[in-house]
């Protein structure tokens, strides 16, 4: 058995690495639902109509989103150098982040407690 431990995550993390043009912002001050409902509006168009979307939506989570579309379609022209034109939002992902756990003070001495969620939101781009 040849190679070190370390060699052997190497080789299985290159091998699940997304190859896709994407960008994720972790721990966005947002629910994750909150996030799906305006992911799932841009889901399946291309760059342009989804940027239009995001800008007259009037959702604080369409401001995240956008910039994260921003984000990826900048990768996607740095990194794998393609054609803006011909990108589309192919995959969209909002998984729930760590929650901030806050104490509302409550009548008679008592704590309500406020949870404050947080999100990972991740869009994944590709070429027709």
């Amino acid at each position: 058995m040849a190679g070190s431990r370390s060699q052997f995550k190497q080789q299985r993390n290159k091998e699940n690495r997304e190859t896709r043009p994407h960008a994720t912002h972790k721990f966005a001050r947002i629910s994750d639902r909150k996030a799906r409902i305006v992911l799932e509006q841009i889901k399946g168009r291309d760059v342009v109509s989804a940027k239009a979307i995001l800008d007259y939506n009037p959702r604080y989570g369409a401001y995240l989103v956008g910039k994260v579309l921003k984000s990826a379609v900048a990768n996607a022209e740095e990194n794998h150098s393609l054609d803006t034109s011909e990108l589309f939002v192919e995959e969209v992902i909002a998984n729930q982040g760590p929650t901030l756990k806050r104490i509302q003070p409550r009548a008679k001495g008592r704590a309500y407690r406020i949870n404050k969620r947080t999100s990972h939101i991740t869009i994944i781009l590709n070429e027709r």
